[in-house]
Order: structure tokens, then C-alpha cells, then sequence
């Protein structure tokens, strides 16, 4: 539904005075955090420790997508389209390295997998309730999964990918079976890492009138401004502190900041480092940057369909002319950890054995002489598509040019380096991001079978043994996953030096938001106020 077609409601007639007033106060107002809380908070205390006071309504600034948003997470790319529909819809289960699933579930009771590892039955809880008072049931849960496998955003396609969603059926008034595509044993942690949301079976077009049994009920929707919501009272476990929570869409970083330091939101999502470096003097804010594993990587890939990559002396040598503890210090003030370049740091699957690679330009040097590629001309293309990007991209190509390449950065416009991603896959050398998720199903949904995502790199002996690693539990498992990743790290193209935080910050009394797991994409159903 439009936002022209929305009843002119006294609740969204607030709702858009709430948003000029933001807009107003983006070039910096005054402080204005000691009214940060709404007025219909009700009287509590609390330290910042996640048990503040209970009611008020939370506001909270992200990257949205402008004017064309939609309600339809399938389709939204952005962290605000995952932030809104996580207010609003159940998840199946959020990734939790201290659970011993490695999750914590949400919707479900649990997740059994057979001893072949090729059946897995979702056991639901029976107090879950959506917003038009009816109760959640299998069918509902299948409808959406594979709604999911439909969807053309890659995070979506994982489930379809593993599962055979045509073969899945109910099992009672509790439970879906979904048969596996191939023996998996980590279907856990691609079932609950939260972004697979749960709507009514037969659910088509997700409107404002769309009911959810997620912690927030939808109230106002308003494209490229924000969203509003009241607490879901039938929410299952324990419910929201909160009374109200806002969204609203701010597309500079900047803005967000001075967003948060003027009092006109309370929390503000992924600041540029030096804007978060700012905030070390300002008592009324605190910086909460996510923590592993829910930090992004930065990284550099090389098409092994040009040369001179397709040489693995060349690969190895870019690999060590990066100076990944200055890029740590310079770019990001400290708020970082270098890579080693291996994605999924802090995920279950992640090669921990594998030494750090060094800085080392002399050895780099040497590869490249040995290569015939010293004095190389490259061109490394990359964009502000996340803060410190730009600038890592600057830093190592002067790294590069210490060990003798000649390099240089193209930048692109914001928006613009994934836009044609065919495009993108054919460049020769090109600046990267990775959302965290696990290693080894991250693998085979990208890089396997010669993925065009992959950039030239095919090695059926690496995809085998992924595939036996995902089909194996603990020691056997770690072994051969480790196997895979070693591969990767010696004869791969990309080169990935840091992996950074969501630079996140919130006003001093805000508590709670961390304990939604989901740090990618914050949740508020624990937030509370002081």
C-alpha cells in the first residue's frame, strides 16, 4: 500500500510531525537528550543493563531505501527493510554462540535433525499468536519459507538451496519436516540466523494490513521516511519493555549522527568511523559497536579470469603487500580486527587453526618478479557502498605501489558498484563486502561450481570437500572444513584484511538493544528506556 492511500490517521499525522521535526534538527539543534524518551513513558528505574523501565517509545535512525520502499522484506535490501520487519514478524531463531544449538530459537520450541541428516523437523511453540488474534501454525511456517526460497535477495535463497521445500509438508498441529537437497548438518544455523521471518499461510503482497507475531504491531508507514509501532500485547515469551518503537530512514551518515547528538533519535545505525570517533567526548551518547560475529568484512578480490591473477605467486603476493594493522589504526581508529582472509570470523565454521598472514611487501615483491607481473598496472574499483570502504581501498593501493604495482583507485558514485552486478564479476579488481553469516553454506550458495560470484575461481576439489564438512558434526567436521578453508587462504583471490563493526551508537539511557542477538540488524524487542 502507498502512502497516499493511507487513512489520514490522527496516530500518522504524528507520526510525519515527528519526522519534520528530525529533518529540522539534521544540521545540529541543540542537545535535546534529556526529552529523548516519549512522553507516555511510564515511571520506572533501571541502570543501562538491559532491565530499564518499562514503556516510552524508542526512535531509531537507518539507511533506508527511499521513496521506493516497500513492506515487502522479500524484496528490501536495505538494514532498514530487515530492521522493519523484524519489529514486526517472528523469526524463526537468531544465531547464539553461547546456546547449545549455536542458536537461540524464536517462533520454534527446537529444530530435530534425523541421523542420516537428511530430514529436519521444526517443532513449533504453541503460545505464538500473530496480530488478528489467530495462532501460528505449520502451514503458516512452510508458506514462509517458501516465500523465502522464492526470493531473489541471496540471504533468502540459502533455505531453498539446502532444502527441498517442493518435498517439506506439516506434521501435526506442531511441526514442518523439511527433507535436506544433500546430507547437511549445519541447517541450524541457516534456518535461525534471523532474517527467516514467519507471515500467515497464503500471504501474497505484504501490505500495512498484513498481520505479524512479531514483538511491535505495525501503525504507520511512510516511504522513505519511517515506520511506527505499538507493542504486540500477545506477544509469546517475554514481551517488549517498550511501548513504541519508530524507524526512520536517514541516508547520510552525518545526518544519523547529528540525528542522535540533537536528541531527535535515540540510537543510530552504522556511523562512519571518524563520526564515531567524535562521540568519545559526548557523555550523552554511547558508541555500541556490534560484536563478532556480527561484523562485516572488507575485502579485495582478484578476477582470475584476468591476468595476471590467474597466477597464484601474483594472488599470494597482493595478499601480503597489505598493511592490515595500519588499515586497523588509520581507517577505522582502532575499531576493527584485522582479517585474515577467511569471511566469518567468530561463526562455528571459521578456520581458526590457519596462521595469520604477515605484511610482507619484500616477499611480495619477489612474487611478483617471479610472476613477470613486477610493475603491474591495476585499477581497483570501489564505492562508499559502507563506511571505511573508500578509504581502505585508498590505503592499500599505497601499499600495493610499495611493492611495486602500479595501482590506482577508481570510486564510484554510492549505489552504484553492485548495481550491475554482471558488470561487477568481470572487472579485474574490485573492493568487497560480506554481511556475517557461517563460512562453509556461504560458500556453497556463492563460490561453488564456479559461481559467477566467485570471479574465475572453480575448484571442484575445494567444493567437495565443503560439501563433506556440511554433511559431517564435530571433529570430522572441523577437519575437513578446515581443509577447504586452507585451500582458500593459499590459492584464493581474495584478499581480506579487516573486518569491521556496525559503528552503532544510542543515547546513554538505552539499554537492551544487544540482547536481540541479531546485531546486523538490530531488534528492539528487549530495549527499554531510563
Amino acid at each position: 500500500m502507498s502512502s497516499s492511500s493511507l487513512p489520514a490517521s490522527p496516530g500518522r499525522r504524528r507520526f510525519l510531525a515527528t519526522g519534520a521535526g528530525a529533518a529540522l534538527a539534521l544540521g545540529g539543534g541543540a542537545g535535546l537528550l534529556s526529552a529523548c524518551s516519549s512522553e507516555d513513558a511510564k515511571p520506572a528505574g533501571g541502570a543501562d543493563s538491559g532491565k530499564g523501565r518499562s514503556g516510552g517509545t524508542l526512535r531509531a535512525a537507518f539507511v533506508g531505501g527511499g521513496a521506493s520502499e516497500t513492506l515487502d522484506f522479500f524484496r528490501g535490501p536495505t538494514a532498514l527493510d530487515m530492521v522493519r520487519a523484524r519489529a514486526w514478524h517472528g523469526t524463526l531463531g537468531n544465531l547464539d554462540p553461547k546456546a547449545e544449538d549455536g542458536v537461540r530459537y524464536g517462533v520454534l520450541q527446537g529444530i530435530d535433525i534425523s541421523a542420516d541428516l537428511g530430514t529436519y523437523t521444526l517443532r513449533l511453540r504453541e503460545d505464538v499468536r500473530f496480530t488478528d488474534g489467530s495462532r501460528l501454525t505449520p502451514a503458516d511456517v512452510l508458506h514462509s519459507l517458501r516465500l523465502a526460497g522464492a526470493s531473489t535477495l541471496p540471504a533468502f535463497k540459502l533455505v531453498a538451496l539446502n532444502f527441498d521445500l517442493k518435498r517439506a509438508s506439516t506434521h501435526g498441529a506442531h511441526a514442518v519436516r523439511l527433507p535436506t537437497l544433500r546430507p547437511i548438518a549445519d541447517g541450524r544455523l541457516i534456518l535461525c540466523q534471523g532474517n527467516f521471518l514467519v507471515v500467515k499461510d497464503g500471504t501474497r503482497r505484504i501490505t500495512e494490513r498484513t498481520p505479524g507475531c512479531g514483538p511491535f504491531r505495525l501503525t504507520e508507514f511512510v516511504p522513505g521516511q519511517g515506520a511506527a509501532f505499538r507493542r504486540h500485547d500477545d506477544y509469546y515469551g517475554e514481551g517488549p519493555s517498550l511501548d513504541g518503537l519508530e524507524l526512520r530512514s536517514i541516508a547520510d551518515d552525518q545526518a544519523r549522527l547529528n540525528a542522535l547528538t540533537s536528541g531527535q533519535v535515540d540510537f543510530a545505525h552504522d556511523l562512519s568511523p571518524v563520526a564515531a570517533r567524535t562521540l568519545g567526548k559526548d557523555d550523552r551518547v554511547r558508541l555500541a559497536p556490534s560484536k563478532s560475529p556480527y561484523l562485516v568484512a572488507l575485502s579485495f578480490r582478484m578476477n582470475m579470469r584476468s591476468k595476471p591473477f590467474d597466477d597464484a605467486r601474483v594472488r599470494e603476493a597482493f595478499k601480503l603487500a597489505v598493511d592490515r594493522e595500519a588499515l586497523v589504526r588509520t581507517v577505522f581508529h582502532g575499531q576493527a580486527t584485522v582479517g585474515n582472509d577467511l569471511p566469518s570470523l567468530g561463526f562455528p565454521d571459521y578456520a581458526r587453526d590457519l596462521p595469520q598472514r604477515a605484511h610482507d611487501p619484500a616477499r611480495a615483491r619477489r612474487l611478483l618478479q617471479q610472476a613477470g607481473a613486477d610493475g603491474m598496472e591495476i585499477r581497483l574499483t570501489t564505492g562508499p557502498e559502507t563506511p571505511g570502504m573508500v578509504e581502505a581501498a585508498t590505503l592499500y593501493v599505497e601499499d600495493l605501489r610499495a611493492a611495486g604495482v602500479r595501482a590506482s583507485v577508481r570510486e564510484l558514485p554510492a549505489g552504484q558498484l553492485f548495481a550491475d552486478f554482471a558488470a561487477y564479476s568481470r572487472l579485474p579488481f574490485v573492493a568487497a563486502y560480506q554481511v556475517p553469516v557461517p563460512a562453509l553454506p556461504t560458500y556453497q550458495m556463492n563460490t561453488a561450481g564456479g559461481s559467477p560470484s566467485a570471479l574465475g575461481w572453480n575448484r571442484p576439489d575445494v567444493d567437495a570437500l565443503v560439501a563433506r564438512a556440511r554433511a559431517s558434526t564435530g571433529a570430522k567436521a572441523t577437519r575437513t572444513g578446515g581443509k577447504a578453508q586452507r585451500k582458500l587462504w593459499e590459492e584464493g583471490n581474495t584478499v581480506l584484511p579487516v573486518f569491521k563493526p556496525y559503528l552503532n551508537a544510542q543515547a546513554a539511557g538505552v539499554s537492551g538493544i544487544a540482547d536481540d542477538l541479531f546485531e546486523q540488524f538490530p531488534g528492539f524487542s528487549h530495549a527499554a528506556l531510563r
